[in-house]
């Protein structure tokens, strides 16, 4: 088990390296950058993901975490949330303000309230410590699965998108409500509402809806989110619970709270 040893006298993990390990089936490389500030956590953490195909960078603060995202592209963040001179909480929200870049926090507190507040700024997936490895790889190819399944898929993968018994027809552009009727869209709202359901059950920065938007339409784009998120919100009505679909995140902009399938 990999986790603070001067919190948890437990012992470390004493599996036998096997250093011809191949990488993880169906799992493409990554870059991995792995944020602790306990030197055995990040080097054995690094050597069990360098051992399964990926590529590990390593930093012990949230000083060195900006110097690398600043020199190299990452491809997710093992995040401690227990960082000296800073937290792991505000780094994330930090993280999440300007990128998509796929976040799994690390956290020697096992209450529930710390691990909602990690989802609700914008993790994309939680452990507590003392951890076993394989289940931190297995939680990355996941993540990595879920963030490339939704960042990468092309229109032709499936051109009906649903939700909550609602569908959205990108080749038709027209979004059709669980009883059938067809509600109209504008240009803003279409691009907007396609732009939350590439990025499903994720905290979304007024900036990345912004940039995301532009780069799918050249004009008519440049009102407030909020005003459109308000129009959005309000022909979406709420979701089957009850629910609203579209969820504000304190700090952060919005979350699109329903999953998403291709069809």
């Amino acid at each position: 088990m990999l986790g603070r040893k001067r919190t948890y006298p437990m012992p470390m993990m004493t599996t036998k390296t096997d250093h011809r390990a191949s990488p993880t089936p169906g799992a493409a490389q990554a870059h991995i950058l792995v944020v602790d500030d306990d030197a055995q956590i990040r080097q054995l953490a690094a050597k069990f993901l360098r051992e399964h195909g990926h590529r590990v960078s390593m930093a012990r603060d949230g000083r060195e975490m900006r110097e690398i995202l600043a020199a190299t592209t990452i491809d997710l963040v093992i995040l401690d949330i227990m960082l000296p001179g800073g937290n792991g909480l505000d780094l994330c929200r930090e993280i999440r303000s300007t990128s998509l870049l796929p976040v799994i926090m690390l956290t020697a507190l096992g209450a529930d309230t710390d691990r909602i507040v990690g989802l609700e700024i914008g993790a994309d997936d939680y452990l507590v410590k003392p951890f076993n490895p394989r289940e931190l790889l297995a939680r990355i190819n996941a993540v990595l699965r879920r963030v490339r399944g939704s960042a990468g898929a092309p229109q032709s993968a499936g051109h009906r998108l649903l939700f909550e018994g609602w569908s959205l027809d990108t080749r038709r552009r027209e979004l059709t409500n669980p009883v059938g009727a067809i509600v109209d869209l504008s240009t803003g709202e279409y691009e907007m509402l396609l732009t939350f359901l590439d990025y499903p059950q994720r905290a979304l920065s007024r900036d990345i809806l912004m940039d995301s938007a532009k780069h799918r339409v050249a004009t008519g784009f440049d009102r407030a989110i909020d005003i459109q998120v308000s129009r959005l919100r309000k022909k979406l009505d709420a979701s089957e619970d009850g629910q609203a679909m579209i969820k504000t995140i304190r700090g952060i902009g919005y979350m699109f709270v329903p999953a998403v399938t291709r069809a």
